[in-house]
């Protein structure tokens, strides 16, 4: 019963998996017409759409939101999410269970280090989460955890994210559509390589013990608009180890690539869309901003 409770809640972190540093202690609003944000505007010939680099945690203390963010999702006809957290269907569940626990009653310990393993039983503790929990789960699964569980300890919560607040804003009144799915995103982590997995697991510890001391700086980044800031932070666990460059390449780069060619589709309709992804996306020159500029198109940051 526990085990299961585990599993249902960790969905609502699901989107923590590629931006687990966007998250601070520290009010975040801002309403300047003078400030830029992590709002971009895109235009084609044939229509535009707004994109908005997401944080997917927080405390009620970061709204209101800018008004351009505001405004933005008044313009538009659709929203267009990484994925809809809340509308998970049964089968989602069924697949994200699969794809978390060893099907052959394995166990955590016979597929990582000793070290790993070790590191893991401490960031358990320290969290007061059992070991038993996460005896047959997979490293990809155990590093989801971990996260949703120190987004709690640090009074976070996916009920104050961006995401879910235009989602809940949206109902009813607009169009959602999604760029991946739960799905997909289970699939593409249960897929790892047990290397992977475990690389992908103590990146995140990493993450985590960077992320207390890192929350107010990256913050400030976000709420700037300071792309250069968050793209330092973005890629330090790969400058830190080159061995993380395949994670990134399918975690990241590969993911912004797909998310793009479903911008550009959205750009070809009469209708206006808000998209909404991990800020984390939208820096650096293989994100998504500079991955439409260099396809001719034009962008704005507002």
């Amino acid at each position: 019963m526990c085990k299961k409770y585990s599993l249902k809640k960790t969905v609502s972190f699901f989107l923590l998996l590629f931006t687990i540093m966007l998250v601070s202690s520290v009010y975040a609003g801002n309403n300047s017409s003078d400030q830029k944000g992590f709002l971009w505007k895109v235009q084609s010939k044939t229509g535009n759409a707004y994109i908005v680099g997401s944080i997917h945690a927080y405390k009620s203390e970061l709204y209101p939101l800018p008004k351009k963010m505001e405004d933005a999702f008044d313009k538009s006809d659709a929203l267009a999410v990484e994925a809809n957290v809340n509308e998970i269907k049964p089968e989602s569940m069924t697949t994200m269970i699969n794809g978390a626990l060893y099907q052959d009653r394995s166990s955590l310990e016979k597929h990582v280090s000793r070290e790993t393993y070790e590191m893991t039983t401490k960031k358990l503790q320290e969290l007061g989460l059992p070991l038993e929990i996460l005896q047959n789960t997979k490293p990809w699964f155990v590093a989801l955890t971990l996260t949703s569980m120190e987004l709690q300890k640090l009074g976070l919560s996916p009920e104050y994210g961006i995401d879910n607040y235009f989602l809940k804003k949206a109902e009813n009144r607009k169009r959602v559509v999604e760029l991946e799915s739960i799905d997909y995103q289970v699939n593409l982590l249960s897929g790892f390589s047990d290397a992977e997995q475990e690389l992908f697991l103590v990146s995140t510890l990493k993450d985590l013990d960077l992320l207390k001391k890192e929350i107010n700086t990256i913050l400030t980044a976000w709420n700037t608009g300071d792309t250069k800031t968050m793209e330092s932070y973005v890629s330090k666990s790969l400058q830190d180890d080159p061995r993380m460059l395949p994670i990134y390449k399918k975690l990241v780069f590969d993911r912004n690539k797909n998310m793009t060619s479903k911008i550009e589709g959205y750009l070809k309709t009469k209708d206006q869309y808000l998209v909404i992804v991990g800020a984390a996306h939208l820096v650096g020159k293989d994100g998504i901003i500079e991955i439409l500029k260099r396809k001719g198109y034009i962008v704005e940051q507002l």
